[in-house]
């Protein structure tokens, strides 16, 4: 597996990095890290935030119902999303391409070597789930193929309300 993540230490830190090129806008990958909806898809627990701004306060419910709370530290819109998780400081970057993809950075930095790996696991299972999640094509998208494909006639009846 040549996209496990990097270890660095740098005085008491320590820092697990992945770097992933996903095949999508930067627009798209930023509502996949910063809208709710997406970010239930991959992240190790639901976020609640009023607003993505430097400052704001952070409430994370993991899936045993416990919970825990964090800060926005920086907010640079389609490109850098900076926060506390607990005691972790999690950093994400995007990078943009001209050819539609973005290159997305992901470090963890915590103050203790012994969990490096665990944590090194867990976020590489989450990132799988994000790119998963990116890769899932919206209903709008595979309809729009069908009609081109089965023609108009075969599109008069719309899916169920609700």
């Amino acid at each position: 597996m040549n996209d496990l993540g990097t270890l660095t230490q740098h005085g008491d830190d320590v820092t697990v990095t992945f770097v992933r090129h996903l095949l999508h806008p930067v627009d798209k990958v930023w509502r996949a890290v910063t809208e709710p909806e997406h970010l239930a898809a991959w992240f190790p627990g639901t976020v609640s935030v009023d607003e993505w701004r430097a400052g704001a306060p952070l409430r994370f419910t993991v899936e045993t119902g416990d919970s825990f709370e964090g800060e926005v530290v920086a907010v640079e819109h389609e490109r850098l999303l900076e926060l506390l998780w607990g005691a972790d400081r999690l950093r994400i970057e995007l990078e943009p391409h001209d050819d539609g993809t973005t290159t997305l950075t992901f470090a963890d930095t915590f103050g203790e070597l012994g969990k490096a790996a665990r944590d090194g696991a867990g976020w590489h299972v989450c990132l799988a789930r994000l790119a998963a999640e990116l890769d899932v094509p919206a209903w709008q998208d595979v309809h729009r193929r069908y009609v081109e494909r089965f023609g108009p006639e075969a599109a008069t009846i719309g899916p169920p309300e609700g």
